[in-house]
């Protein structure tokens, strides 16, 4: 089975505009897929902005709206899948979300954070309540999960042993906590044998600084493409044989005994 090549965009675009940060994706999606990307990966909230305080309920579309149209039609124009992270209106209700958007233009899955991370998103998103929405997309399983959702490891171990194979998550990783990016994803990567394509936000927006180093870990706990901390486009594979290879070799889900962690949950 082929790799599929996953490119990371490290951007934080343009605060507000979801009209120049719809341009800013279209212009990445082409750069991917010429070459040879399936998979095009933003940030947290990338169609919006993440500083965008009281303008989220302005900002918030459904997950059908004009921007999945936009981005549907970016994503059929260059041949790549894409993900991208939005605030969705569903009712009354806004969610911090991510959706999955394939190469023919149709949604694939959308994703709702679940553990909501500071004030500002504690006051202005709704949790979602769903740990674990996967789709295929070029023969490998595609999970979905938003910035601090990847620190909790039960969140993890939920997509492992729903059979997830790329764990792509947006994030919004500000600092001082850049050892998430540095040292928690390879190790998530690991321990739950997987790739984790992790997707951050870059430079001061607000009164956040974000830090960049966006990375593709793989099963090994190995970066397989790993950005700086300015806007960088970077590209790995994510391959499907060396995974199975890897989960044939690596005994730790084989060898978790369930009954003795009854008390975790």
């Amino acid at each position: 089975m082929p790799a599929l090549r996953t490119a990371l965009l490290q951007s934080s675009g343009q605060l507000g505009s979801v009209d120049e940060n719809l341009k800013a994706l279209d212009a990445a999606a082409g750069r991917a897929a010429g070459a040879g990307a399936g998979l095009l990966v933003t940030p947290e909230l990338f169609l919006t902005g993440y500083a965008i305080g009281d303008d989220v309920a302005r900002l918030a579309e459904p997950a059908d709206g004009a921007a999945a149209a936009a981005i549907g039609e970016i994503a059929v124009r260059h041949g790549i899948g894409v993900v991208y992270g939005y605030p969705e209106r569903a009712g009354e209700a806004v969610f911090n979300s991510a959706q999955l958007i394939g190469p023919d233009g149709a949604s694939l899955a959308n994703y709702r954070k679940t553990h909501l991370f500071g004030c500002f998103e504690r006051d202005s998103f709704t949790p979602g309540d769903n740990p674990v929405v996967q789709a295929e997309l070029g023969g490998v399983r595609v999970g979905l999960m938003i910035c601090y959702d990847v620190e909790f490891p039960e969140n993890v171990r939920a997509h492992a042993l729903a059979g997830t194979d790329l764990l792509v998550v947006p994030t919004a990783q500000m600092h001082p906590f850049q050892f998430v990016a540095e040292s928690v994803v390879p190790v998530r990567a690991f321990e739950n044998q997987m790739y984790v394509a992790y997707v951050n936000r870059v430079g001061p927006e607000g009164e956040f600084e974000f830090v960049g180093l966006s990375t593709l870990a793989g099963p090994d706990g190995i970066a397989r493409a790993r950005a700086g901390r300015g806007d960088e486009l970077v590209i790995g594979d994510v391959d499907p044989e060396f995974l199975s290879a890897s989960r044939e070799n690596n005994p730790y889900l084989r060898d978790r005994r369930p009954g003795l962690y009854a008390s975790l949950v």
